[in-house]
This record gives C-alpha cells, structure tokens and sequence, in this order.
C-alpha cells in the first residue's frame, strides 16, 4: 500500500449502514466497499468493488482485484451484506444470501491474511424478555422468525468455518439517525403524523419496547472493533444498543406531543383481532399494508441491552439517546415532510405540500408574482387585443339569431302544420303559440348578445362575458321550455347557444381569474404524478359527451314531434311503438315538464363545453366549473343511469340508445372523477393556508408546490402514447371486470332461468348497479366503492328468500353470484405507479 495504511473491506458498502461505515473508517483506512451497485458518492481514501454473494466466480474476482491493489493482508472485513425482507416467511435468499453467501466470502478469504472478521448479526437473535430484564451476550438465542434465524445459523456457519480468523458476532440493536432511517421507527412515526387509525392501537403490552442505536455510535462502535482487534477474543459476540428501551406506549407519547401537541393515546387490542386486521389488509384486500401479521406474533418482544462487554472491551458507550434524537428528527419531518418520507422509503406524495419548505416556497412564488404583475397585467391587455375577434363573432351570432325566426318562419302559423302528433298526451299550447314563443325569445337573445358582444370589446366591461353565457345557456333549453314545433329553430338555438358560451368564456380569456393563479405554470397537484385536467385526460370524456349529445337529441326529435320515428333493432314495444319510443313517450317520460331526452342532450352539450375550458392546471383555476362538471357527470349522470336501469321493471321493454347513451355516460365517470379529487385537495390546502374559500372557490390560485407534467406526451406523440396517457389514473383490474361479467349474467338471468315478478326485477337491478360500480372503481381514486358491491352481493344471498319467483336454478344462481361478487369485491387489485397526493390512503 502506497499510503501506509491498512486495508478494511465492508460488504453491502452501499447500503444506509455501509455508506457510514465506509466513511468513518475512511479517515483511519484503506476502505473497499462491495456492493452489487456503486453509491452515488465515495470518501477520497475508499474504493468500490462489485461483488455478488450468490456467486464464487464474482466473489474470488473481486477479492483478486483488491489483492492486487492492496496486497494480501486485510486488517478486518466488515461483513454487512445479508437478505431481509418484511413478509416473515421462508425465503430462499435467506440461505442463498445471507448463510451460503457469508460461507463462499470465507472461502474467498483463505487465501488473504485477515486479521479480523466482522458479521453483522442482530439484537433480534436473542430472545426476547420482559420488562426490567437485560440481555446480555450470553442470554439464549431463538429462531423465532426467518431473518432470526438466518443471523443464528450464520453465526453458526461462521464458527465453523473461520478457520484462524478473529470473528467479532456484531449484535446491534435497530439503527436509526436523525431523520429516523429505520423502517419500523419511520412507519411509526408517519402514522401518527398521518393520524392513521391504525396508530392508535397496538396488538401488545404497551410497556414492553426495544433498544435502538444511532447511526453515528454504530460507526464509532465499529471503528473501534477494527482499531483493538488484537486485543479481543478469537470469539466475540457483541451487543450494541442504547441502555434505555423505551416501550412502546411511552413512545407513542411522545411522538404525538412532538408531532400534534397532544397525549397521543394507545389501546391495546387483542392480538387474534390485529393478526385478523393485518391478513385482511394483506392478503384479502391486497394492500401494500406495513404491518404484517408476524409482527403481532412478536408485539410483546421486550429488548433491553446489557451493554457492558462493549464498554469494557471498547471503551465505547453511545453518545445518541432516541428520546433526545425525537426532537430533531420530528424537526425534520415538519419542515419538510416529503423530503423525509422520501429519505425513509415512505410513500411521499401523501404528504407533499406541507410543512415548512412548502411555507418558503409559497412566500418565494408570492414574491416572484409581485414582481411579475405588472409584466402580466400587460400580457392580459394583449391578450384581450388578440381574442377582440371572438366578440365580434358573438355579435355576429347574435344578429343571426334576430334574424333566424323570420328564416324559420316562426311567426306563421303554416309553418307550424308539419309537427307531429308526438306529444299529443301532454298539455301543449298551440303549436303556432310555441312557435311565436320561440321566435320572440330568439329576438330578445340575439339583441343581448349584440350588446354584450359589444360591451366586451372593452376590458372594463370584461365581466358582461358572463352574461354572453347566461344567454347561451338559455337558449340550450329554452326551445325545450316552450316545445319548439320547429326542428330547425330547436338546432339553431343548441348551436347558437353552445357557440356564444364557446366564444365568451371557452376561447377567450375567462374573466374574473385569479392573476395569481394564472401567474402560476404548475400543471400537477402536490404529490401527484401527473395532471388530472391534461387535455388528453380531457379528450375521451369530451368525445364520450358529444357522443351522447347525438343520441339525446335524435330521441328529443322523436319527442317534439320533429320526426315520426324511432329506430330500434332490438326491443319490441306495443302494436302502435316499438321499445325506444314506447319508452320516451311513457308515464315516466312523462312526468318531466320538458322532453327528457332533450335535457339529456342539453346536459351533455354542457359537459362537452365544460369539458373543453381551461388548461391542464384548471383544477387550481377553476375549482367552481370541476365542481359543476362533477355534478354533471357523476350525481345527475347517475340518476340518468338509473332511470334506464329501471326502464324494463317499470316499463317492461329497453331502448338500445339509452342503453348506448348510458354506458357513454357510465364510463365517463371513472374518467372525471381524478380531476374532482385533484381539486378538492386544492381547496383543503387553500383553507388550512388561510385564504378566503369563495375568492379560492370561483377564481382560483396558485399552487407552490405544485410541479410540471413531464411525462404528458401531447398530440403529436404516437396514438398510442396519447392512448395510455388518456387512461392514467384508470386502471382494468381482474376483479372488477369480472364483476362486471356477474353483473351482465344477472341482466340476463330472467331469460336464462325464466323467473319473473320481484325476484327477476331485483337480478335485474342488482346486475346493472354491480356493474354501475365495478365501472365507478376503476378509477384509482374510487377504489373503495368496488366495497358497496359486497351489500349488493349481500341482497343477493338473502333475495330468494324475500322475494317472490325464484326457481331452484334461480335460487343458486343467486347464490353463486352473491358469494362471487362478495370476493371480488374485497381485492383491490394491482395498482398503477400513479399517485394522487394524500389522497393515496385512501387507494385501497
């Protein structure tokens, strides 16, 4: 060695503990990591070595090349490198790795002069005891579990095959550091952060706990075995651990005082219960749960370290306490919680937004905004300049429409003559009167359109947008209101008015906007993976809407009286109509004041106009219009879906293009349903930052710790790319398609087993809701509805012995299907590598 000093080897020199180790020893040695992959960085005196336990050729390769640069003698090899994992079963890899991999490093030695050899074992090998009894080195050890055991067996290996080498069994208790770094440790605390219901039980006495030890008293730990390896034993075992084992209710305490300020409380449950909670969590419901049940099997595991050989050999006692740690470390998690979760492994987007450095960024981009309002204010006064056309245009329609009655002939009574007879049953006025009605209003619109579109013109009267689209949205469902007998002044009004709202609030600048929020170019929410409104999120249910609106308004032509029929391939009706007109004529049809149909196509026209305002950050601009889409689409939607539902128990025939409408309807809410979530959480962080909630609400703002959506391919990527970027955030699992296929077969059982009456109606039903929800929780964010299908497959236990008409074959038909639905309504299912800030808890 050309420097004169020693050389140290530390397998799994890339890991947490390893990084540290190499370091602290660094300053005193040559030090080698090994390591499958190389760290990111590396003190001047340490090398790195590639190097794979399961394999002598890599092994003897490695150990070749170190002898090379190094020579043959090695002060100590710092044995770290072994397999864990958190399932508690058997694992291969435990042998594989961590016994055999430590047998072929042994072996690769032989041929070296090593002074000392240093397994990493674990506290864990002992058995555990009771409160107010230390164990010491020579307490007995236990196999309890796979990873207990793998450190036990290897402890064994190595005495067998050491040969001459100085062995020190290195038992330490769980390592932490400042920002925790301990996987048990960190889900701790973050639960309680969290306030995660599961943080306030625990399956165990609360006073029994486990030493920990930091990281820095590891390092010094080791360091000193490596320097006063001559003075030890052939043999070593050795514990290291903090002296005080603070159980685990204590623990809790504190934790919550630093975290809320509160006497965080505990209860204790019985450990058939929480082992009963963690298998549902595991392996019914398929969640990525930290708690397993083998940890309950050990919740009463009590390890206090005698830690005497240490300073009596070493002269070593720690220097860190855990409960003086707490502080700082709860420090770091406040000031910046996804920083902290990310360090731990812990699932960040939870959490990203909070704390304090989210505080700083929020004054920084406050700051930068102010010094960007005056350049902005001139970008809107350019803005406005540009989109002047769009005003003009809104004139130009609303002159049409001034014009358009004397067009249609709206004022001659004649051109009232070819209605139909369609709506014969409902109390009509003349349809001249209708006519004339229709005319007037189109008069009266198109005048308020023209002096709209002109007082836009100006920038102070900015506000008389609005206006522009109150008018259009009238005219949508005013030829609807009076019953308009003219086809083509009913698709004059609809296009007009989607037209004026296009062209005052959609294509040009929306007025009223918070400047702030416009400021802003953050496209992604805090902690999601991509943005909710992209337009390419956006596309489908747009299509989907427009989709629908054809349809809706080719039924409201049948219902006005427009055409004289309906086609319908599939479902017969009575002698004079077939299954879609029977339907749209019938009682319950009736009961609206307007045609049905008509403000299903009116809905749908609006859902496709809201669907195209905004950009990708509408879900921070425009809080008020992601609300009103959900309504919308989701609420309204489904009291649609469920009227077509019924049509067949209240009716006794279907309509194939309400049919076709509804499913359009159906799946365009797993698709809206992100956005909504997205702005939610917008508004809750809004409220906690103190600003005003309507002012947020109808104008928006700006998201500081919202970031860029990198991964949106645009309109010019391949179809496909654009295909699954439209999709993120919906997800096909096994589970609920196959519910889906349940819910089909119930449809259709009446015909199959030929039940009639209540019994066939309710399979009916529950089919077409089952798959109403399978559809609803493919959306990620909507997962947890895939739940009230297991009430519905409840019913159908229960249903042939409540209601009248089931056969045999119906009866365990019923029955099959009840208990499949219940199944597959427990798993989640495989999730997507999206994630949805803190709404990823409830993804389960």
């Amino acid at each position: 060695m050309s420097n004169g000093r020693e050389t140290v080897l530390v397998t799994g020199g890339s890991g947490f503990i390893g990084r540290a180790l190499v370091e602290k020893l660094a300053a005193h040695y040559n030090v080698v990591g090994l390591d499958l992959l190389k760290p990111r960085e590396l003190p001047p005196s340490a090398e790195f070595e590639k190097i794979d336990l399961t394999s002598d050729k890599s092994i003897t390769s490695a150990l070749e090349h170190i002898g090379q640069r190094h020579g043959r003698r090695i002060a100590s090899v710092i044995h770290l490198a072994a397999y864990f994992d958190l399932t508690g079963e058997p694992s291969p890899r435990y042998d594989e790795i961590t016994l055999r991999g430590t047998e072929r490093l042994l072996r690769a030695l032989e041929g070296f002069d090593v002074e000392q050899f240093v397994f990493a074992s674990s506290m864990l090998a002992h058995r555990a005891t009771r409160p107010g009894q230390k164990i010491s080195e020579d307490s007995p050890l236990e196999s309890q579990l796979p990873y207990r055991n793998s450190k036990i067996v290897t402890e064994r290996a190595i005495h067998e095959h050491r040969g001459s080498i100085p062995v020190v069994y290195l038992r330490p208790a769980g390592v932490y550091d400042d920002r925790a770094n301990n996987p048990f440790l960190a889900n701790q605390i973050a639960r309680i952060y969290e306030r995660d219901p599961t943080a306030r039980v625990y399956p165990g006495d609360l006073e029994t706990g486990q030493s920990y030890l930091h990281l820095d008293d590891l390092a010094e730990a080791v360091l000193r075995i490596v320097q006063k390896r001559k003075k030890l034993a052939a043999e070593l075992p050795l514990l290291l651990g903090e002296p005080e084992a603070i159980g685990y209710g204590e623990l809790q305490r504190e934790i919550g005082r630093l975290i809320h300020g509160e006497e965080w409380q505990t209860w204790e449950v019985p450990k058939p219960l929480a082992k009963a909670g963690a298998w549902v969590q595991t392996d019914i419901l398929d969640e990525d749960s930290f708690i397993r049940p083998w940890m309950v099997d050990i919740a009463d595991d009590h390890y206090d370290l005698d830690i005497t050989r240490a300073r009596t050999l070493l002269g070593w006692k720690p220097k860190h306490a855990l409960r003086k740690t707490l502080p700082s470390m709860i420090k770091a998690l406040k000031a910046d919680p996804a920083g902290w979760y990310r360090a731990n492994k812990l699932n960040a987007a939870k959490v990203e937004g909070r704390g304090r450095k989210a505080q700083a960024r929020a004054e920084r981009l406050r700051a930068q905004q102010e010094e960007m309002k005056a350049e902005h204010m001139s970008d809107m006064e350019t803005r406005h300049r540009h989109m002047l056309w769009t005003h003009f245009l809104v004139i130009a329609l609303g002159a049409w429409l001034v014009t358009s009655p004397f067009q249609f002939a709206l004022f001659d009574p004649a051109g009232a003559a070819t209605v139909r007879d369609i709506g014969s049953e409902r109390p009509l006025w003349d349809p001249a009167l209708r006519n004339a009605l229709t005319g007037w209003n189109d008069i009266v619109c198109g005048l308020l359109l023209m002096l709209f579109g002109a007082l836009a013109l100006s920038p102070r009267f900015a506000p008389v947008q609005w206006g522009t689209t109150v008018v259009g949205l009238w005219l949508l469902f005013a030829p609807l209101v009076f019953w308009s007998p003219s086809a083509a002044a009913y698709a004059n009004d609809t296009v007009v008015g989607a037209l004026a709202i296009a062209f005052s609030v959609l294509v040009p600048m929306m007025p009223g906007m918070s400047h702030e929020g416009m400021m802003d170019e953050s496209t992604v929410p805090p902690g999601w993976s991509y943005s909710p409104s992209s337009w390419l999120q956006r596309l489908p249910i747009i299509a989907l809407g427009f989709f629908g609106f054809l349809i809706a308004r080719y039924l409201t032509a049948y219902q006005m009286g427009h055409i004289g029929g309906i086609w319908e391939p599939f479902f017969s009706g009575n002698a004079a109509k077939n299954g879609t007109e029977l339907i749209i004529t019938s009682d319950v049809s009736r009961a609206w004041p307007i045609p049905d149909a008509g403000l299903g196509a009116t809905s749908y026209m609006i859902e496709v106009l809201m669907g195209a305002m905004g950009t990708a950050s509408r879900w921070r601009t425009m809080p008020w219009m992601v609300t009103f889409f959900f309504i919308l689409v989701v609420p309204l939607g489904g009291v649609s879906i469920f009227f077509i539902i019924i049509q067949p128990i209240m009716i006794g025939t279907y309509c194939t293009l309400c049919l076709i409408a509804a499913f359009a309807m159906l799946v365009m809410i797993p698709l809206t349903l992100d956005e909504v979530v997205a702005m939610g959480q917008y508004m809750l962080r809004s409220q906690r930052a103190g600003r005003p909630f309507w002012r947020t609400f109808f104008m928006g703002g700006a998201e500081p710790s919202g970031g860029k959506d990198e991964r949106d391919p645009g309109f010019a990527a391949p179809l496909k790319s654009q295909s699954i970027a439209a999709m993120r955030g919906v997800t096909l699992p096994w589970p609920l398609i196959a519910s889906c296929i349940v819910g089909a077969w119930l449809m259709f059982s009446r015909l199959i087993f030929g039940t009639e009456g209540a019994i066939a109606n309710s399979d009916h039903l529950m089919g077409a809701m089952i798959i109403t929800v399978a559809i609803c929780a493919m959306a990620e964010v909507a997962r947890s509805l895939r739940f009230i299908n297991v009430l519905f497959g409840i019913w159908l236990l229960a249903a042939p012995w409540l209601l009248a008409g089931a056969t045999a074959g119906a009866t365990w038909n019923d029955v099959i299907a009840g208990l499949l639905i219940i199944a597959l309504s427990l798993p989640r299912g495989k999730r997507s590598e999206e994630h949805y800030g803190a709404w990823d808890r409830f993804v389960v």
